[in-house]
């Protein structure tokens, strides 16, 4: 069973989610720390590709309180995501097309380890968003006709 630890509610607000990755992340022992505490943001966070690795980049971990100076991470620091090498191969060739780009949508647990799903996704433009808002409430308001139909 996941926890979630965090999720970007904006992603798939401002995203066409084509296909999702569950990757790894490369932490220090600080890091996770704050993770467990609850101080991580990913909502301006986003992958690239870099020599053949895939590295998150934007995902805000706030320092632990109190680690001494030595021990200390940096808030905003780029980390290693781990993927096998194939799904790496293939996330580089379909992120090279215009428009794609990849985005953390969550983070969460898995038996103790910190797991970022990534997604594969083409931004969207306004009139999207609002077609996708429409869909929505008539779809809201369509399960609310049945079940008023199913009351009587």
């Amino acid at each position: 069973m996941s926890a979630e630890i965090s999720k970007n509610r904006k992603a798939r607000h401002d995203f066409h989610i084509i296909d999702t990755y569950e990757c790894g992340l490369e932490l220090k022992g600080t890091e996770v720390k704050s993770i467990r505490a609850g101080k991580v943001n990913i909502s301006d966070a986003f992958a690239r590709v870099d020599k053949g690795q895939v590295f998150l980049h934007g995902c805000d971990i706030q320092p632990w309180e109190t680690a001494g100076p030595w021990f200390q991470h940096m808030s905003r620091r780029p980390r290693r995501l781990l993927l096998h090498r194939s799904e790496i191969l293939k996330i580089d060739q379909v992120t090279s097309q215009k428009g794609c780009t990849l985005v953390c949508l969550r983070m969460y647990w898995v038996n103790n380890r910190v797991k970022v799903e990534i997604s594969v996704a083409k931004g969207k433009t306004h009139g999207d968003q609002r077609q996708d808002l429409k869909n929505k409430v008539e779809m809201r308001e369509a399960l609310r006709e049945v079940s008023r139909f199913n009351r009587q």
